[in-house]
């Protein structure tokens, strides 16, 4: 008789501890775009581009809802020469391919000079940064492995979030969205 209350008691131990499994489960896929979809050259995924960094613009590819945050992907058009500071994130991978121009890539302590058809990869908690090195335009296609809070983080920015805040606050935006600044921008490396 004992064996049968402990083999009972099991299997309800195990139903219960499956259950918040198969719920979650059912989250994700309600939540994952389930059809293909396509996004024309130059457009986004929402039809409403980001505009950040004196006319420089993201156009999403494929959005953090698209994929219940496994990945997000945007196609970056740069003007002017620069890029972001010297940063890490905490939990994603991220992951360049340069469309036009050419950049320079400091992941770590490794310099990468990237042309047209170049990718470069930085891991996660790696410091990583990367700049524009000239000629008029320049695109890179970006892609954030899981997607974090960097669309959001994006989208925020593009309104304005950051005007007025000190640089503490703004080291804190960014670490409420996944990610540390460590240093400056690239500024002047030439190969």
């Amino acid at each position: 008789m004992q064996r049968n209350k402990f083999v009972h008691l099991g299997l309800t131990a195990a139903a219960a501890f499956t259950t918040p499994f198969s719920l979650m489960a059912n989250a994700i896929k309600k939540t994952r775009e389930e059809k293909g979809f396509k996004v024309d050259a130059g457009s986004d995924r929402h039809n409403k581009s980001i505009s950040l960094f004196d006319g420089d613009t993201f156009d999403c590819k494929v959005s953090t809802t698209d994929t219940a945050g496994s990945i997000y992907m945007f196609e970056s058009k740069r003007i002017e020469e620069g890029g972001p500071s010297h940063h890490y994130h905490f939990e994603q991978d991220e992951w360049w391919y340069v469309l036009e121009g050419e950049f320079i890539f400091k992941i770590g302590d490794t310099l990468f000079n990237a042309k047209k058809g170049d990718s470069v990869f930085g891991p996660r908690m790696v410091p990583h940064s990367f700049s524009k090195t000239g000629g008029p335009e320049a695109k890179l296609l970006m892609f954030f492995q899981p997607a974090g809070k960097m669309e959001v983080f994006f989208s925020k920015m593009s309104q304005g979030a950051a005007k007025g805040m000190s640089e503490e606050q703004q080291d804190a935006f960014r670490i409420e969205h996944g990610f540390k600044r460590v240093g400056p921008p690239i500024k002047n490396l030439k190969f």
